[in-house]
C-alpha cells in the first residue's frame, strides 16, 4: 500500500491507496500532522511507500517522523515523471502541477487534456495527445479574491463565498460575490473555450478544493475529480518503484 501526503498552503491532505484505488482520505491542519499520521499508520500497516508533495511548510520533525518509518519519496522537478516537461522554465513548475499532469498522462493517454485545479490559486494545465506538457496559467482563486477585495480596499467586507442570486448585485454584498464567482466562471469557460479552438477532443479536468463549488455552474463539458491530484501523486510514486 501507498500513502501519498500533499502539503497544500492551507491544509494537508493523506491518501492512502491499494494498488491505483483510494481508500482513505483524510485532511488536517498543519499542528495536526503527527497526530493523523500515527492514525493512518496504525490503521494500515501495510503501507510501505510514500510519496510527499509541498508547495506549502513541511516541518522537518515531521519529515524525520516519516522517514522512520516509510520509504519517502519527496516530489520535486527533478522526480521521474510519466510525461515529457516542455516547460521553459522546469525548475520552478509547482509539484502540485506535476502531479495533476501526471495523472492526465495516465489516465487519458494519448489525449488533449486541460486539468483546471481550483484551489488557493486556479492553474490550468494542458497536456496534448504526444504526451507533451507545455505549461498553462495560474489566477487568484476564489478565497484570495475576496481577500484582495477586503485587504486592498478601505471599506469593502471580507465575504465568505457563495453563488450570487443575480448577475447585477444591488448591494455592496452581493456585487461582491457576483464580482467574484461569476468572474472566476466566466474565466473557466472562456479559457476551456479558446483551448478548444486550438485542440480538438479537448478533455476537461476540474479538481481542487473549490471543485464541489464551482462543477455545477461551468457551462463546458468537465470531468469533475477532487482526488486527481492524489491520484497523480500515487501514479508518479508507482512510476518511480516499478
Amino acid at each position: 500500500m501507498n500513502l501519498v501526503i500533499d502539503v497544500g498552503n492551507t491544509f494537508i491532505k493523506f491518501g492512502v491507496f491499494d494498488v491505483q484505488q483510494l481508500k482513505h482520505k483524510k485532511s488536517c491542519v498543519k499542528n495536526d500532522f503527527l497526530l493523523v499520521l500515527e492514525e493512518v499508520s496504525q490503521s494500515f500497516p501495510d503501507i510501505k511507500n510514500t510519496i510527499i508533495a509541498s508547495v506549502g511548510k513541511l516541518e522537518k520533525e515531521h519529515l524525520a517522523k516519516l522517514e522512520l518509518l516509510y520509504d519517502v519519496l519527496q516530489l520535486d522537478q527533478h522526480t521521474k515523471v510519466p510525461f515529457f516537461n516542455k516547460y521553459s522554465t522546469p525548475t520552478t513548475l509547482g509539484v502540485d502541477r506535476i502531479a495533476v499532469i501526471s495523472a492526465a498522462a495516465q489516465q487519458f493517454t494519448n489525449k488533449n487534456v486541460l486539468v483546471i485545479d481550483a484551489g488557493t490559486c486556479i492553474t490550468y494545465d494542458f497536456i496534448n495527445s504526444k504526451n507533451e506538457y507545455f505549461g498553462g496559467a495560474i489566477s487568484p482563486g476564489i478565497t484570495l479574491r475576496y481577500q484582495a477585495l477586503n485587504s486592498f480596499t478601505a471599506k469593502l467586507p471580507l465575504l465568505e463565498a457563495q453563488h450570487p442570486q443575480n448577475l447585477i448585485g444591488n448591494s455592496t454584498v452581493s456585487s461582491i460575490h457576483s464580482g467574484v464567482v461569476n468572474g472566476i466562471l466566466f474565466e473557466i469557460d472562456g479559457i476551456i473555450e479558446t483551448y478548444k479552438k486550438e485542440f480538438t477532443d479537448l478533455t476537461v479536468i476540474l479538481t481542487g478544493g473549490d471543485t464541489h463549488f464551482l462543477r455545477d455552474s461551468i457551462k463546458n463539458d468537465i470531468f469533475a475529480n477532487s482526488n486527481f491530484l492524489l491520484e497523480g501523486l500515487n501514479q508518479i510514486l508507482e512510476y518511480n518503484i516499478r
